[in-house]
């Protein structure tokens, strides 16, 4: 089994705000084209036009309704891939070390050629966001684009992963966590970027932005206004946390 590095020199991750976040699904597609075409072996699609399509994502977004009981009802769009975990339990439970954290770069891989497909990451990871790859009968996940943001072959603004590039709206945003100066640092600070199910102990790099008050707590008409800094922000992140711990 792999261990953990105790350190990393960056904490490179993503900080995505779900007040911008439109569910346009651009970044679900750019990283399947990309990772398709230029990382590891394809990602996989069975049967992608018949009645019960199968294929491999490293990306998703899922889309809620959410009904306040003194607010009119919002849409919120939620993306999710792998959050390249701190304390990292697919890494520790893997029998063949093929699940591995960077020491670098704090980058959470997979090594293909050393994976069995024993699912046992999957069943670790709390959040869902590995998946075993039909066809390749191995573990894919997010790589945060690794082999697009050490290229120094492609243009400055290309080095980035292909999620954040491709957002028309803006909602992703990449850089180094670990640094407080760096932008993502100061998005987080700003705005009271949150982790997911902080409850896991899995210390997860990637942050979410919540909607701001404004938005997600628009009275309904004749109903009295929430006040947007405490109670209806407070029980929008609890909905948050009720919710994606059953995916």
């Amino acid at each position: 089994m792999t261990t953990l590095p105790e350190t990393t020199r960056k904490t490179l991750g993503l900080v995505i705000d779900l007040d911008t976040c439109v569910g346009c699904h651009a970044c679900v597609i750019s990283c399947k084209g990309w990772n398709t075409e230029n990382y590891g072996a394809p990602l996989s699609d069975i049967d992608p036009y018949g009645p019960d399509p199968v294929g491999t994502f490293l990306n998703r977004v899922h889309s809620y309704e959410v009904t306040p009981e003194d607010a009119a009802p919002f849409t919120v769009h939620f993306p999710k891939s792998c959050l390249h975990c701190e304390d990292a339990p697919c890494v520790t439970v893997c029998p063949t070390g093929a699940s591995y954290k960077r020491v670098e770069d704090g980058i959470v891989l997979v090594n293909e050629d050393a994976c069995i497909g024993c699912g046992l990451c999957a069943w670790a990871c709390p959040y869902g966001a590995r998946e075993m790859d039909a066809l390749a009968g191995v573990m894919k996940k997010c790589t945060l684009c690794v082999d697009r943001i050490y290229n120094e072959h492609l243009p400055e603004e290309d080095r980035v992963p292909a999620c954040v590039r491709t957002c028309p709206a803006g909602a992703r945003h990449f850089g180094d966590l670990g640094d407080p100066a760096s932008a993502v640092s100061h998005l987080v600070r700003e705005r009271g970027g949150i982790d997911l199910m902080p409850e896991q102990g899995t210390r997860p790099v990637n942050k979410y932005l919540p909607p701001r008050p404004r938005d997600a707590l628009a009275p309904r008409p004749g109903a009295p206004a929430s006040d947007p800094s405490t109670e209806g922000l407070t029980g929008f992140l609890g909905w948050i946390d009720r919710t994606l711990s059953r995916f």
